[in-house]
C-alpha cells in the first residue's frame, strides 16, 4: 500500500477503533498532531509508534511546532521563541542570527525526531509587514532577503536533525490583514510586486533545502481568482514550472474559512489535487475527513508517492541519547537566552 494523499488528525491521546480503521484507508497518508493529542513525551512517543505500526510504508506523522505562539507540545520540551526573535538578533549580528536560526531549527527538529515524529510544518517564509495578526512574529523578518538568508540556516539545522523542511505560506501570507482561518483574505497587489518581495524566499529555497511547500488560502485577485492552494497557475505554472520545485505541495487545512470558496469538503480536496497539491489536510473535523475519504476518486500517482516518502524522518535517536548530546545542551542554552515571553498555543497552520 502506498501513502495516500489525505492527511487527517485524531481526537485524543490514543487511537480509537474508528480512527484505526480510518488510518487504514488507502487514501490516508499522514496524521497531524495537536495539543489535545499530547500528555507527555512518553505518551506521544507511544501514540506515534501506534500510528507508524498500522501500515507499511508508515504513515507520515507531523505537527505545527514553530515556536512562539505555535508550539503544540510544551511540558517536557524546550520552549522555543518565535522565529521573529531570530530576525531581531540578525539585525544586530548577522552571523549570530544565522547561528541561532540553525540551532533553533536543529533543537526543534531533534526533539521531535527523538519521539519519531517525522516533520514539523516549518519554517514560515512569509514577510512580516506589520499588518497580519496571524503571521506577525511567526515570520523571521520584513525583508525578503533576510528571510531567505535566515531560513536557509534554519533549514540546515532541521536537516542535520533528520527532518525535512516545509516552507509556508506560498506565495506569501504576510501582506493581508485578514486571517484565513476565519476569513477569505484577498491580496490586491500586482504579480510583479509579489514576485519581487514575498516570493524571494520561496524561489531561493525551492531547490535549495525545501522538501515541502504549503500554499496560502489567500486570493491574489490581480493574478488569479482562486486561492493559491486551489490555483493551477500558482502551483503548476509558477511553483512547478517557473521555480522548478519538485517536492511535496501540501494544502493548508481544508477546514479553514479561506477554503470554503471551493465548495464542500470533497470538492475542496479535489480542487486542491486538481490544482497540483500532493496531499490535502482535513483537520479538526472528523465528519469532514470521513466525507472526503468516502467521496473522492483519485488515481495513485507514483511521483507524488515518492515525494511524500521523502518526508519520512531520518537519524532516529532516543530522548536519553539526545539529552546526553552536548549540542542539545548548548542549543537549548543558546535559544533560551532569547528569553521568550509566555505565549498562547493556538491552532495555526
Amino acid at each position: 500500500m502506498s501513502l495516500g494523499p489525505v492527511m487527517v488528525d485524531l481526537k485524543g491521546t490514543e487511537i480509537t477503533s474508528e480512527e484505526r480503521e480510518m488510518l487504514s484507508h488507502p487514501l490516508v497518508g499522514g496524521v497531524i498532531l495537536f495539543t489535545r493529542n499530547y500528555e507527555s513525551p512518553e505518551q506521544i512517543a507511544q501514540l506515534v509508534n501506534s500510528i507508524h505500526a498500522i501500515r507499511e510504508p508508515q504513515l507520515l506523522v507531523c505537527v505545527d511546532h514553530e515556536g512562539g505562539r505555535v508550539q503544540r507540545f510544551r511540558d517536557g520540551f524546550s520552549i522555543l521563541p518565535a522565529i521573529g526573535k531570530l530576525g531581531s538578533v540578525y539585525n544586530k549580528d548577522k552571523s549570530l542570527g544565522k547561528k541561532m536560526a540553525r540551532e533553533h531549527g536543529w533543537l526543534m527538529a531533534s526533539e521531535l525526531r527523538a519521539l519519531d515524529i517525522d516533520f514539523s510544518f516549518a519554517p514560515v517564509l512569509d514577510l512580516d509587514y506589520g499588518k497580519s495578526e496571524i503571521i506577525g512574529d511567526r515570520a523571521f523578518h520584513s525583508d525578503a532577503e533576510v528571510v531567505a538568508d535566515i531560513s536557509y540556516a534554519y533549514i540546515q539545522g532541521m536537516q542535520e536533525a533528520g527532518m525535512a523542511a516545509t516552507g509556508k505560506h506560498f506565495p506569501g501570507h504576510g501582506y493581508v490583514a485578514a486571517d484565513s482561518h476565519v476569513a477569505i483574505p484577498e491580496d490586491t497587489r500586482e504579480l510583479d510586486e509579489i514576485y519581487s518581495r514575498d516570493m524571494i524566499p520561496f524561489s531561493r529555497l525551492a531547490n535549495n533545502g525545501l522538501a515541502g511547500i504549503m500554499p496560502a488560502h489567500v486570493i491574489y485577485s490581480k493574478v488569479d481568482k482562486h486561492p493559491a492552494g486551489f490555483s493551477s497557475y500558482w502551483l503548476q505554472e509558477v511553483l512547478r514550472k517557473q521555480l522548478g520545485f519538485q517536492g511535496v505541495i501540501f494544502s493548508d487545512d481544508l477546514s479553514m474559512e479561506g477554503a470554503v470558496v471551493a465548495g464542500g469538503f470533497p470538492e475542496r480536496a479535489m480542487a486542491a489535487f486538481t490544482a497540483g497539491c500532493d496531499m490535502a489536510l482535513v483537520c479538526n473535523n472528523p465528519e469532514a475527513a470521513a466525507e472526503v475519504l468516502d467521496n473522492i476518486k483519485i488515481e495513485s500517482d507514483p511521483v507524488s508517492h515518492m515525494r511524500l516518502a521523502r518526508m519520512h524522518g531520518r537519524h532516529k535517536i532516543t530522548p536519553s541519547e539526545l539529552h546526553r548530546n552536548p549540542r542539545w545542551q548548548q542549543a537549548r542554552s543558546l535559544i533560551e537566552s532569547l528569553q521568550e515571553e509566555p505565549t498562547l498555543d493556538l491552532n495555526f497552520s
